[in-house]
């Protein structure tokens, strides 16, 4: 189910697998950092930071949520930062797609333990409400640099988060915002109903808790104005000390003080929050492809901020929009920050040296620099082994791009030795294998033919010839004598060219058990006498052709 997912800030799945007994998944390949140890390395995020990465998460999830899948691991280890700011989930190996097959699947823990819902440390089933409690979790941790709950171990930590009230944020970290506080709050609250009924509601209260961040009214309230307390019943104990009335007037001048404080409190509250909800709606422009100085003026002319990052692309022109997050066509809270990746051009690459690597270790390499392997080519040499590459181009420490081809020449090793051929005529076969091993040749064909002069068994011809030019590794084609066997026989061929042109072609062809072959092909003039033997095996017909016509046919 995950990998029909496609969506920006989510990483692709390519593909899904099975290698003997190891199941694996192909997935997008992001260069950076997990979530985690940006986390680990900074310590506490900045609010602003903060609220974008969640926003992004948000989108991811809506996204996967919208096609009926729900993440059940959402954790700081599987959020992946980008190049620019951009933010991609990952790791849906445990989602669950929601389906009536796959809601019914409790008794199970799944999830991690630090970040888990309660209805999952339960063994319930998993529900959009879980990621969105899993998310407070990550938000809560980005903002105080540590989890809510932890415990010497997973049971422990899961009873926790059943059974225990998180210490509110605001506590480890002043600069969280009163509106962000109630955000995450509301978002971890143990019981299901009461958190967020959907993560589009989360991103709406977070695009307005960024709106008002953009605008700098980041006001805190007053320590003692409005904190939300639980305050145990007060009991006597011990005996109340007499004391002397105090007069009615000055009790009633006190409550007055009271009551007024609580009104500028209120009022004060109230204009902060009011510009919360009185943001409007815009969409966002499609920048993608333009000019980042065009793209700017078309984002804040629609009521949005803009945040710029980098990347490398050999597709779009440097200065130019790469993609923005949110994506175009998305309905978003004026004020909203729009992410540009912004093109920086082609990536230049340094071409890797390749001598002497093997050309499947070339080829990896290549592919790591960005590069590809281009023409192969092959040559003799004694100084580097066979299959290592011997000469590349472009060559090592050249200024390259992505995507370009290198093209390489592969050692076929040493050049083979060339030296005469031995006659092999009067040897027999049996013999002749050896030393054709001796000499690294190959034995190729081998006809038989009977003959007269040589017994069976005896090379009569080889192919090439005695005293050529051959390498190591050549082929050698023979024919053996079959010996003078009983259906051998000889005949005579005696005829005169007829009249005609003065230039005749005459040729004399035999068919017997070998086969049909050409045993006489000579020009001659009219007049001349053709007295020929010739020899076949078995029933064997002759047959003469003048200028390629038969003039002659009989069998003997």
């Amino acid at each position: 189910a995950a990998a029909r997912v496609s969506h920006p800030h989510i990483v692709n799945i390519y593909d899904v697998g099975k290698d003997g007994d190891v199941y694996y998944i192909v997935m997008e390949y992001i260069q950076g950092e997990t979530l985690k140890e940006y986390i680990q390395r900074n310590k506490k995020l900045p609010v602003e930071e903060a609220v974008s990465i969640a926003l992004q998460i948000c989108e991811a999830l809506d996204h996967a949520h919208q096609n009926n899948l729900i993440h059940c691991d959402i954790k700081p280890h599987n959020i992946l930062m980008g190049k620019g700011g951009r933010v991609k989930v990952t790791d849906f190996g445990i989602a669950r797609a929601v389906t009536s097959a796959t809601l019914t699947q409790t008794g199970t823990i799944i999830g991690s333990v630090h970040y888990i819902s309660p209805e999952q440390a339960k063994g319930g089933l998993a529900s959009v409400h879980s990621d969105i409690y899993s998310l407070g979790v990550v938000l809560y941790e980005m903002l105080t640099g540590d989890v809510p709950f932890s415990g010497e171990s997973p049971i422990a930590i899961a009873l926790k988060h059943l059974q225990e009230e998180i210490v509110p944020p605001a506590q480890l970290n002043p600069d969280i915002p009163p509106m962000l506080e109630a955000v995450i709050l509301k978002a971890v609250a143990k019981e299901p109903a009461k958190r967020y009924p959907a993560i589009t509601s989360m991103m709406h209260d977070l695009e307005v808790v960024q709106g008002t961040l953009r605008e700098g009214d980041t006001r805190r309230l007053a320590k003692g104005d409005f904190p939300t307390q639980i305050l145990p019943p007060i009991g006597p104990t011990s005996k109340p000390v007499e004391q002397e009335p105090k007069p009615k007037k000055g009790r009633r001048g006190l409550w007055a003080a009271v009551l007024l404080l609580l009104l500028a409190s209120f009022t004060v509250a109230f204009m902060v929050f009011g510009q919360f909800w009185s943001l409007e709606d815009v969409i966002v422009p499609d920048v993608a492809g333009q000019p980042v100085a065009v793209a700017q003026e078309k984002l804040i002319a629609a009521g949005l901020k803009v945040s710029i990052g980098y990347g490398y692309s050999a597709n779009v022109p440097p200065n130019h929009v790469i993609s923005q997050s949110p994506e175009a066509g998305s309905s978003v809270k004026q004020s909203r920050t729009i992410n540009l990746t912004v093109s920086k051009g082609t990536e230049a690459i340094l071409i890797p040296d390749l001598r002497g690597l093997q050309l499947r270790d070339a080829e990896i390499q290549l592919k790591n620099a960005g590069l590809a392997l281009g023409k192969v080519d092959e040559q003799y040499t004694s100084d580097v082994p066979q299959g290592a590459v011997v000469n590349q181009n472009p060559r090592a420490a050249s200024q390259g791009s992505k995507g370009m081809m290198v093209d390489v020449t592969v050692s076929k090793g040493p050049a083979p030795r060339k030296f005469v051929l031995p006659d092999f005529r009067g040897s027999t076969l049996a013999s002749v294998r050896t030393q054709l091993d001796s000499l690294k040749l190959k034995l190729g064909n081998v006809q038989e033919e009977a003959n007269d002069q040589f017994p069976a068994g005896v090379i009569i011809a080889q192919n090439p010839e005695a005293g050529s030019q051959v390498e190591e590794g050549g082929t050698i084609n023979f024919t053996v004598s079959k010996g003078v066997g009983a259906g051998l026989k000889r005949a005579s061929v005696r005829f005169q060219v007829p009249e005609g042109a003065k230039r005749q072609d005459v040729q004399i062809v035999i068919t017997d058990s070998n086969g049909r072959r050409t045993v006489y092909d000579d020009a001659h003039k009219p007049g001349d006498v053709i007295d020929r033997t010739v020899e076949g095996t078995g029933t064997m017909r002759i047959q003469v052709y003048i200028n390629g016509t038969l003039y002659k046919d009989q069998t003997v």
